[in-house]
């Protein structure tokens, strides 16, 4: 046994024995407490009894002392018959009528006797009364302390039987760590490989985790293989393949530049802003027609989606490459763009002097004005990105146009970067409120109005063309199919929940009224 170990145990016994020593004294305390009780219980009855005994001597002294006045007052009327000026025989019936009320009022007297002669007076009662209360509110008192005591000597054990179960455990598990693990890699080795040297390298790697260092170096791997092969296999025409890369045989590889990729992915959305008729696969392919020709068009098909496919870190690249395979609407970056355009019009225009800076004071009224929905520890997480922090005032001035500006590779600065992060985490959110809300599992099926019932709970804001087009989504329904509310045929409209989840995800959501407030008719 190590001596950790000892001097654990050698803890727990000693809290063991104190635990002990507690409870003997609290029975000690409870058995003083008993045995006074009993002692004043004693007193009292007592001391009642000597209260009866004197009581009684007082009232007999009273009765000998009133018979010898009565006694006193006869003798003086018999001798002086003349003091009260009234006739002697007059007197003596007064007497008589006198003995006889007193006689009755002794007779009153030796019944209330009877009747209440072993009552308590009430403040002898109240006080013994309030003294018992008290005492028995201590040995309440103590019992509870000790059952508590007891309580947290079970838990005590438990803790510790817990503890040595985990230690095992843990000790398990670092040796099986030991034995199997292997050392964090020496990042800076990569600075002589990856072109561009140690400068780029050290940029690139900035603020990335190991997981997202290996994304990049495969990357920088992937890159060069890339720009060596100069033929693209062509993948068939199988209905799994996009129809822009349909084709059978080889195809050129271009080797564009990076650069020149995402000025091409660019162009696109610009375009695509202007003409959304078709879908945005043969969009694309139809872009590149009109940009490179038809003859050259599939060879840039292959070449613009190799590298797209390849530079996932990339903002441009890796949205631009959701949005084609399908696995992202186009809406959700028409959206994010559109926002980012809004709040750079609207710090412009508190920017009266169009100097190109606004105060914090502004930022924070244009964030809260955009997003009136956002906790307030989110629209903290933009201002502290956007140069705020503890020391800050609100007439500090920000350059709010380097908030907007992107790199050469298309990169955003990060308080656009927060703002794409907050709408995937805020998305999440409500898609997870959605699920809990519906209380079903992934592989549960479920109906078009108890859809409609669980998003009008969680976002009572919800317009009716937000919600059609959140339903629409769900169920892949034309808007105009839709069932009103109430319809029959709703509840023969199911669909699996997960597949739900998932098409709700790839689409534009979010958040239309506050969490508290109430659904309106």
């Amino acid at each position: 046994m190590r001596a950790e170990e000892r001097y654990e145990i050698s803890l727990l016994k000693r809290e063991k024995m104190n635990l002990l020593k507690l409870i003997d004294k609290k029975n000690e305390e409870k058995i003083s407490l008993q045995s006074e009780v009993s002692k004043l219980r004693k007193n009292l009855a007592e001391e009642y009894l000597r209260y009866l005994s004197e009581r009684d001597a007082r009232k007999i002294l009273i009765a000998d002392l009133n018979e010898l006045r009565y006694q006193r007052e006869d003798m003086s009327l018999a001798q002086s018959p003349g003091i009260w000026g009234e006739d002697p025989v007059k007197l003596t019936l007064a007497l008589k009528m006198a003995r006889q009320d007193l006689t009755r009022t002794q007779m009153e007297l030796n019944t209330m006797k009877a009747n209440f002669g072993d009552v308590v007076p009430r403040r002898d009662f109240e006080m013994q009364e309030k003294t018992n209360k008290d005492l028995q509110e201590q040995l309440d008192s103590l019992r509870s302390d000790y059952e508590e005591v007891c309580k947290e000597h079970e838990i005590l054990l438990q803790l510790h039987m817990t503890t040595l179960k985990e230690r095992d455990q843990f000790h398990s598990e670092l040796q099986e760590i030991q034995r199997t693990s292997t050392p964090r890699p020496d990042w800076s080795k990569c600075e002589d490989v990856v072109a561009g040297g140690p400068d780029r390298w050290q940029k690139l790697a900035e603020g990335k985790n190991s997981d997202q260092l290996v994304d990049v170096l495969l990357e920088e791997i992937g890159e060069g293989l890339l720009r060596e092969k100069d033929f693209f296999p062509g993948l068939g025409y199988g209905e799994a393949i996009p129809p822009f890369l349909r084709y059978d045989g080889f195809v050129e590889n271009k080797k564009p530049s990076k650069k020149d990729v995402i000025n091409l992915l660019k162009d696109a959305w610009k375009q695509r802003l202007v003409e959304e008729k078709e879908k945005f696969p043969d969009f694309f392919f139809s872009f590149l027609e009109h940009r490179f020709g038809p003859s050259e068009a599939m060879a840039w098909a292959y070449t613009i989606f190799e590298n797209i496919k390849l530079f996932r870190s990339n903002e441009v690249m890796s949205q631009f490459y959701a949005v084609l395979m399908g696995k992202r609407s186009e809406s959700v970056y028409i959206k994010q763009k559109e926002t980012v355009a809004q709040l750079l019009k609207e710090m412009t225009n508190a920017d009266s002097q169009n100097e190109g800076v606004i105060t914090m004071e502004n930022l924070s009224t244009v964030l809260k004005s955009n997003f009136p929905f956002k906790k307030e520890e989110k629209i903290q997480e933009l201002m502290e990105e956007g140069g705020w922090h503890p020391n800050s005032s609100n007439a500090d001035l920000l350059n709010y146009r380097s908030l907007f500006i992107e790199d050469e590779e298309g990169q955003s600065m990060p308080f656009v970067q927060k703002l794409w992060e907050q709408y995937v985490d805020e998305k999440d959110e409500y898609l997870q409120e959605l699920k809990q809300e519906l209380g079903l599992e992934l592989y549960d099926e479920v109906t078009l109005p108890r859809l409609r019932e669980a998003l009008m709970n969680i976002d009572p804001g919800l317009d009716k063309q937000t919600l059609n087009g959140y339903l629409s989504r769900a169920f892949q329904l034309p808007m105009t199919e839709l069932p009103e509310e109430g319809e029959e045929k709703e509840e023969g409209i199911v669909v699996r929940l997960k597949i739900a989840l998932e098409r709700l995800q790839m689409t534009d959501i979010r958040r239309m009224g506050s969490q508290e407030q109430e659904p309106t008719s």
